[in-house]
């Protein structure tokens, strides 16, 4: 495997997926003991960032889950 001129490099499938590294993750690096590593940036999942983003979002209208889904699926 080879670092581009921009310093990129690509990580394989297999591993992303064990990391669960999707496009859009946050990584970071350490450099230790001539070892370099790289983790998820903040230890948290992409649904686990998704989930805290999300969370409160729409308890502004005033409506429990069951209303809004009865709402949805036509008012049953």
């Amino acid at each position: 495997m080879r670092i581009t001129s921009k310093g990129q490099v690509t990580i394989p499938a297999g591993i992303r997926r064990q990391a669960g590294l999707l496009p859009a993750s946050e990584v970071e690096f350490e450099y230790r003991d001539g070892v370099v590593i790289l983790r998820r940036a903040g230890g948290k999942t992409r649904g686990e960032e998704l989930v805290s983003r999300l969370r409160g979002m729409f308890s502004a209208c005033g409506k429990s889950t069951d209303e809004i889904m009865r709402e949805t699926r036509g008012g049953e």
